[in-house]
């Protein structure tokens, strides 16, 4: 038989939103030892011999035999009390009654006594109310494990709500300063810091007394233990057995008898106008807490002047990875282009730490998640200006220190900070100047020192340029690593509002600031030839060289 029995009787944890008054379980219990067999089918024989007077069984054909002694199943319902045959005998006499809870219990029973009668035998309960409800049930638990123990928080647990009933007010003569162990001991710690989450808490039980013979304190078994708290999570032990086989339940002593348990949720649905009236309910009550946050959190904000646009980027160095040294450190600033300002505290450079790098994969990278943040302003003096609007640019550049505090350039690289508010992750590549020969190359690898730029705005085109064409002939080269920075940007202006309450749609931040619109066509043009430009040219360097040099030939002799 021991083929046919489930044998994960661990707890199961549900969380639902209905309330837990709801929740009602069906338990039966069934007889399936040996000797309830042998009895019955000695008393089919004895029924089909009469003639044998001289053998008498009268036992076999008491009435405790019955098909209801050795099975019952009841629904039971959350908090429901249904009371054993022991507090039925021990509740009929007023006198032992103490407390209010007994005296209530002495009622129900007289009150039963008179009408219907109990609807349950061996199935009983002990509600949150009972103060069997902090008795731990694993010493009793016929269903649990033979060789599983409680861990140490489990029995901490088992007297928390002990401890929360028989609370006692603070004495207060003590003094506040020592309302706080600063030094706790060992033993401190193990009696004190336990998780008292207020549950309520729900046993079935069994009397698995012999027939005709209930009541026996000793014969009392746990069959199912169910708590839940306020945050709607209920835990059942052990869980419902949703069509796999049933529990082993196995009495003490020297008939040891073999009971079938098996547990079902038998809860009504939520019907569907129920479930219409409850989600216009939590839907009320999110508008309402969402009116008292704006309440608390007001509409006095800071506004821009009109025509102002406020920037707000608050950024990270990620990482680095690719360089030739280790130990790297960045200095990067922020350049304002025309028509940008800022307030006169705020710094718009600054210096990371050194980090090593960590081997990852092929790639030594170094992991700075350094923070950043700098605000500015925008404002067109003049729309008829025909330049195109730019936005600030971070420039960095990449070091490296050794041992002996020898620094070198391991590359430059700048940052266009995105037009469009957000989160954005990007990746900027990174270049340094290569000096012809090997001297230049030695005294990098000896004494540190590499060429560096002057002016870190060469690395895009300087905002001191006036000309036309900027020329960068015979100026050498080398490709080095690449930094990534997480970028979050806020935009702010009183355009914003403004058209949200017209409920108008923009197409551009130029145009929420009043004009430009034809500007920011032209703009947004642009970029796209230049993302359109970069793959092709993407492309192009991936593509064989003697195909390359192919096309070209085929291409000239088509034009000749």
């Amino acid at each position: 038989m021991a083929d046919g029995w489930s044998t994960d009787t661990g707890e199961a944890v549900y969380r639902s939103r209905d309330a837990v008054k709801n929740l009602q379980i069906k338990i039966r219990i069934q007889r399936v030892t040996s000797t309830a067999a042998l009895s019955q089918h000695l008393q089919q024989q004895v029924l089909a011999q009469p003639e044998r007077e001289g053998i008498e069984l009268d036992t076999l054909n008491s009435p405790a035999q019955s098909a209801g002694d050795d099975e019952e199943e009841l629904v039971v319902g959350w908090q429901e009390k249904l009371f054993s045959q022991y507090e039925v005998d021990l509740f009929q006499s007023e006198s032992v009654c103490q407390t209010p809870l007994e005296r209530q219990y002495h009622t129900e029973i007289i009150a039963l006594g008179r009408t219907r009668g109990r609807r349950n035998r061996r199935i009983f309960t002990y509600s949150d109310f009972d103060r069997y409800t902090n008795w731990e049930g694993h010493s009793q638990s016929m269903v649990t494990q033979v060789k599983s123990n409680p861990t140490f928080l489990a029995e901490r647990m088992a007297n928390v709500r002990h401890r929360r009933q028989d609370r006692r007010p603070v004495d207060s003569t003590i003094p506040k300063s020592r309302l706080i162990t600063w030094e706790p001991s060992e033993d401190f710690v193990k009696t004190s810091h336990v998780v008292n989450t207020p549950v309520q808490t729900m046993h079935i039980m069994g009397d698995l007394g012999p027939p005709g013979k209930l009541g026996q304190k000793e014969k009392e078994c746990l069959l199912c233990t169910i708590r839940a708290d306020g945050n709607g999570v209920v835990t059942i032990k052990p869980d419902f057995n949703k069509g796999k086989e049933p529990y082993r339940v196995e009495t003490e002593g020297e008939k040891r008898e073999v009971w079938r348990l098996t547990l079902e949720n038998v809860s009504e649905g939520i019907r569907p106008e129920e479930k219409e009236r409850e989600q216009r309910m939590y839907k009320d009550l999110y508008v309402r807490h969402k009116d008292y946050l704006n309440s608390l959190v007001g509409q006095d904000f800071e506004m821009p002047p009109p025509g102002i646009l406020r920037l707000l980027v608050n950024g990270e160095i990620d990482s680095a990875k690719g360089f030739e040294y280790d130990n790297l450190y960045i200095h990067f600033f922020m350049e304002l282009p025309n028509n940008w300002s800022t307030l006169p505290f705020q710094s718009l450079s600054g210096v990371t730490q050194t980090c090593r790098t960590k081997t990852i994969g092929k790639d030594d990278v170094a992991f700075f998640s350094y923070p950043f943040s700098f605000e500015a302003f925008f404002r067109r003096k003049d729309e008829t200006e025909e330049s195109l609007p730019q936005w600030p640019v971070l420039y960095f550049k990449v070091l490296s220190l050794d041992f002996w505090q020898r620094y070198r350039n391991e590359g430059y690289g700048y940052l266009v900070i995105p037009s469009t508010p957000g989160k954005h992750t990007v990746t900027c590549h990174t270049w340094r100047p290569l000096q012809t020969g090997t001297v230049s190359e030695l005294r990098r690898f000896f004494i540190g020192g590499s060429p560096e730029l002057e002016d870190y705005s060469y690395v895009r085109v300087p905002g001191t340029f006036k000309g036309e064409r900027l020329s960068r002939f015979g100026f050498r080269t080398q490709t080095t690593g690449s930094v990534t920075f997480n970028l979050h940007c806020i935009q702010h202006a009183r355009a914003f509002v403004d058209a949200s309450n017209l409920k108008k749609r923009m197409q551009s931040v130029l145009d929420q600031l009043g004009g430009f619109s034809q500007q920011g066509a032209v703009y947004n043009v642009l970029e796209a030839f230049q993302r359109a430009r970069r793959r092709m040219h993407e492309a192009r360097e991936s593509l064989p060289r003697d195909l390359i040099n192919t096309t070209a030939q085929q291409i000239s002799e088509s034009t000749s």
